[in-house]
């Protein structure tokens, strides 16, 4: 059996990444790739149900994670990563477990996740009400070297998607 692949999608919040995740994840589906999202929020919900967010929670999650990751893609199951995953050691863990594994910088400014905010995020880390908020309280390390940097602000998710599918197919991701 092949082992799977996996893409970690990293930027800010609000930066794009489930949606780009979402197109992704069409797009290799598609294709008959057995992929499944690892997204943040819904893993955080089961691995740390009462985040503090520090950066303890945060080493603690993002292990987790990864090895999640790890243990589907030795399953033959490829994996995309819908996390923003702050700081680069966390994405690090991933690439040294996992060897096929492609890193894309969902790159957006902050005014931009700020003015989407979704979640209300921003806002609460504006007025106090939610701690270690990525590219507010707490830093943001982006990647140094993806090996892809989509534009979270004016690439669309489809066309994102094609991208990274081109990224994997170049690397030999995608062959039987």
């Amino acid at each position: 059996m092949r082992q799977g692949f996996a893409v970690w999608l990293t930027g800010l919040p609000a930066s794009g990444k489930s949606t780009v995740a979402e197109a992704l994840h069409s797009e290799l589906a598609g294709r008959g790739v057995n992929i499944a999202v690892l997204e943040s929020d819904a893993l955080r919900r089961v691995l740390t149900p009462n985040p503090d967010y520090g950066d303890s929670e945060r080493d603690t999650f993002y292990a987790g994670v990864s090895y999640i990751g790890w243990l589907l893609t030795r399953h033959g199951v490829s994996v995309i990563f819908d996390a923003t995953a702050s700081r680069r050691a966390y994405r690090d863990r991933a690439r040294l477990q996992i060897p096929e594994f492609l890193e894309v910088h969902v790159d957006c400014p902050l005014s931009v996740c700020e003015s989407r905010d979704p979640k209300g995020i921003y806002r609460r880390a504006r007025e106090g009400k939610a701690p270690n908020v990525p590219g507010i309280q707490a830093e943001y390390e982006p990647p140094l070297q993806p090996e892809l940097v989509v534009r979270g602000d004016s690439e669309t998710p489809a066309d994102a998607a094609r991208r990274i599918v081109a990224a994997l197919d170049k690397k030999g991701y995608l062959n039987d």
